[in-house]
C-alpha cells in the first residue's frame, strides 16, 4: 500500500486546467439550489431579493479573504486544511478540513434527493420516499463511478454539465425582463409582505446554501495547474458569475408568480416556464433543473475524494485510505463517502422530499460554514503576522466576512448546528491516533510558513 503511493506521487498527477477549475466552481454552486430554493423564498416576497443581495456580498466579502490565501500559501495542499493549519496549528487545521469533508457527502445527499424532487414533475412516482431514496442513491453511485475513472474524466463532465445547467437560469432572467417589460407580468407589490429585518434575515439564511461551494476550487487545489493563479481567479470569476445570475434568475421566479403556487411547488422554475412562457417547456426545465443537481454532485463527489488525499499525504488520515486506482483516483476514500452518504438518505427518507431536503439543506450550510468561519479567522491572523500581502481594505472585508459567517450559522438554527458540530467532533479519535503516530514516524511535510519538522 505505502509503496503504491509513494510510486504514483513520483509521476505527474492528472490536473484540472483553468476553465475546468471555473467549472469546478460554477457547476458546485449552481446546483439544486438555485431552481428549489424560490419555493421557500416566494412568502418572504422582495426580503427575498435583498437576501440575495446580503448572501452575495457576505459571500463576497469572504471570497476576497480565501483567495488571498490561496495564492499567497501556495505549495500547502487543500485549502480547508492549509489555511487554518497555517495559523492556528495541524490540530484546528484536521479539525476544519475533517467537517468540510462531512459537508461535501452530506451535500451529496442533499442533491440526490434535488435530482428526485424535480424529475417527479415528470414522473410522478418518484415521490413516494421509498422509491426516491433508492434512484438518490443510484445516483449517488453512478457519479462515484464516473470520478473513479480521474479527475479529466470528472472535468469533462463538469464543463458539459455546467452549460446546460446555466440554459434555464439564463432563460429565466431573459423571460422575467421580456414579461415584465411587454407587460405580461407585474413583479409583487414592495410591501406585500412588508419588508422586516427578521424576514431578510431569513432569505439571507436560505440563499447561503445556494452559495455554498464558491471555495470548491481551494479544497481541491492539489489538482488544478499553476494553483496559487487558477485558484483564485476560479473562484473569483465563478463567484461572480453566479451571484448576478442567481440574484436576477431567482428573483424572476420569486416576483412575477403567486406566492402561494411556488411555495407549494417541487420544482419552482418548471412552473415559472409553463405558466408564463409556455406550457410544453415545464417538463423540459424540470430536467435541465435535475442536470444542474447531477452536475453538482460530480463536482463534489470529486471532491470527497481529493480532500481526505491531501490530508492522507499530511499524515492526517491513515495511508490505507489513499490507495488510488490506475487512473489516480482516490477509490477507498470515495467508497466511504459514498456509503456515508447512502446511510444519510436512508435514516432520514421518510422525512418526505421538502422535509429531507430543507433538513439538509441546513445541515450541509452550517458544516460548511465552519471552513468559513476558521478561514475569515486565520485571514486575520495571517495578515497580521504578516504573513499574506494585504490591502488597507483588507482587514474590515475579513471582518464583514467573519460577521457574516457567525450569524449564518446561528441562522441555521439550533438542531442543524448541533449536527454539524457533532459530525465534526467524531473526527477527534482519528487526529489523536494520527498525532501519536506520526510523532513516532513523521510523514508530513511542513506547511508555507512552518519550520522543518513541525508536521508531526
Amino acid at each position: 500500500m505505502a509503496g503504491d503511493i509513494q510510486q504514483q506521487s513520483a509521476t505527474p498527477m492528472r490536473r484540472l486546467g483553468p476553465w475546468m477549475c471555473v467549472a469546478l466552481v460554477v457547476g458546485n454552486m449552481v446546483g439544486s439550489g438555485a431552481f428549489l430554493l424560490p419555493a421557500d423564498l416566494a412568502p418572504l416576497g422582495w426580503n427575498s431579493v435583498y437576501g440575495w443581495l446580503v448572501t452575495i456580498a457576505g459571500t463576497l466579502c469572504l471570497t476576497v479573504v480565501l483567495a488571498r490565501l490561496a495564492r499567497d500559501l501556495t505549495g500547502g495542499g487543500c485549502g480547508p486544511f492549509t489555511y487554518p493549519a497555517a495559523a492556528f496549528g495541524r490540530g484546528t487545521g484536521f479539525v476544519v478540513a475533517w467537517s468540510y469533508w462531512i459537508s461535501i457527502w452530506v451535500t451529496n445527499a442533499t442533491l440526490a434527493v434535488a435530482v428526485i424532487r424535480n424529475l417527479s414533475i415528470i414522473w410522478p412516482e418518484l415521490a413516494a420516499p421509498g422509491f426516491a431514496a433508492s434512484v438518490a442513491i443510484g445516483v449517488i453511485w453512478l457519479f462515484t463511478l464516473v470520478n473513479c475513472r480521474g479527475v479529466r474524466t470528472a472535468g469533462g463532465v463538469q464543463l458539459l454539465t455546467v452549460a446546460l445547467k446555466l440554459i434555464p437560469l439564463a432563460g429565466a432572467i431573459v423571460a422575467g425582463f421580456w414579461l415584465v417589460g411587454s407587460g405580461a407580468a407585474t413583479p409583487a407589490p414592495h410591501d406585500v409582505p412588508p419588508v422586516t429585518a427578521a424576514d431578510i434575515n431569513t432569505a439571507a439564511t436560505l440563499t447561503l446554501f445556494a452559495m455554498l461551494g464558491f471555495e470548491s476550487a481551494m479544497a481541491a487545489g492539489d489538482r488544478v495547474e499553476n494553483a496559487h493563479r487558477n485558484v483564485p481567479r476560479a473562484t473569483f470569476i465563478g463567484t461572480a458569475i453566479t451571484g448576478i445570475v442567481y440574484l436576477f434568475a431567482c428573483s424572476a421566479v420569486t416576483l412575477l408568480l403567486p406566492a402561494e403556487s411556488v411555495h407549494g411547488s417541487n420544482a419552482p422554475f418548471a412552473l415559472f416556464f409553463g405558466e408564463l412562457v409556455h406550457p410544453a417547456l415545464g417538463p423540459l426545465i424540470a430536467v435541465f433543473a435535475a442536470i444542474a443537481a447531477l452536475g453538482a454532485i460530480n463536482g463534489f463527489v470529486l471532491l470527497q475524494g481529493e480532500l481526505p488525499l491531501s490530508m492522507v499525504h499530511n499524515g492526517l488520515l491513515p495511508r490505507w485510505f489513499g490507495a488510488q486506482n490506475r487512473y489516480e483516483a482516490p477509490y477507498r476514500i470515495h467508497i466511504v463517502s459514498s456509503l456515508l452518504a447512502t446511510a444519510l438518505v436512508l435514516v432520514n427518507y421518510s422525512r418526505g422530499l421538502a422535509g429531507l431536503f430543507q433538513f439538509m439543506v441546513l445541515v450541509t450550510t452550517s458544516t460548511t460554514i465552519i471552513f468559513y468561519i476558521a478561514g475569515a479567522l486565520a485571514g486575520a491572523k495571517l495578515a497580521k503576522e504578516g504573513r499574506i500581502a494585504t490591502s488597507p481594505g483588507f482587514a474590515p472585508i475579513a471582518a464583514a466576512g467573519l460577521l457574516y459567517s457567525i450569524w449564518a450559522f446561528y441562522g441555521a438554527g439550533i438542531e442543524a448546528g448541533l449536527w454539524s458540530l457533532l459530525m465534526t467532533a467524531t473526527g477527534l479519535p482519528i487526529y489523536l491516533i494520527m498525532r501519536r503516530a506520526n510523532r513516532s514516524s513523521p510523514a508530513a511535510a511542513a506547511l508555507p510558513g512552518e519550520p522543518p519538522g513541525s508536521a508531526a
